[in-house]
């Protein structure tokens, strides 16, 4: 008496056709990351410091002219994200400012053409992830604590990885009981 897999190997086949392409898709997705990441580095680790549409320096602007970070960032101490300034608050000022300047008529001109300026997140949290800004500042916690000396920066680059243990170490060394927003998930 003989004794077929053949069969069983057709009951797996569309198994392992389903893993196959899994893994398939696994391999490209890595490497679409990997290729498409923009900036110098990939978006979680220090250095990253996309291109930006627009040439800004917060040292012009937050450390010569000394503008606070919540005045661009006004979401910041209301939202859970910091958000970035409309670009109607840019034009608030550069309507009388610098006016002659490419990257200020480009601003203008995102302004008249009522578009908002394509920023590219430097500092990017993955979605999973809940990390109240408003929390941060009402305690009194300086943006720089988290984003370095941004006032110092021609190219705003990231200045430490993101990644949990950072924000476990500040709590503890500050002493900062866990919200019950962390503990839904860390238990």
């Amino acid at each position: 008496m003989s004794i077929s897999i053949v069969p069983t190997l057709k009951i797996l086949k569309p198994a392992a056709m389903v893993v196959g392409v899994a893994f398939l898709g696994l391999i490209v997705g890595y490497w679409a990351n990997a290729a498409f990441t923009t900036g110098n580095a990939p978006s979680f680790a220090p250095g990253y410091a996309p291109e930006q549409p627009i040439d800004f320096s917060h040292r012009v602007h937050a450390g010569e002219n000394q503008i606070e970070c919540l005045y661009c960032h006004t979401q910041a101490s209301r939202s859970a994200s910091a958000g970035v300034p409309s670009v109607d608050k840019c034009a608030g000022c550069h309507q009388q400012v610098a006016t002659d300047r490419p990257q200020i008529r480009r601003v203008l001109e995102y302004w008249e053409n009522e578009e908002p300026i394509p920023w590219i997140k430097v500092h990017d949290l993955p979605d999973f992830v809940y990390f109240p800004h408003k929390r941060h500042v009402a305690a009194g916690v300086s943006c720089q604590t988290c984003h370095g000396p941004v006032e110092t920066m021609d190219v705003v680059s990231r200045q430490a990885p993101s990644q949990m243990g950072i924000c476990l170490n500040c709590h503890k060394e500050h002493q900062v009981e866990f919200g019950t927003d962390c503990l839904t998930c860390h238990k």
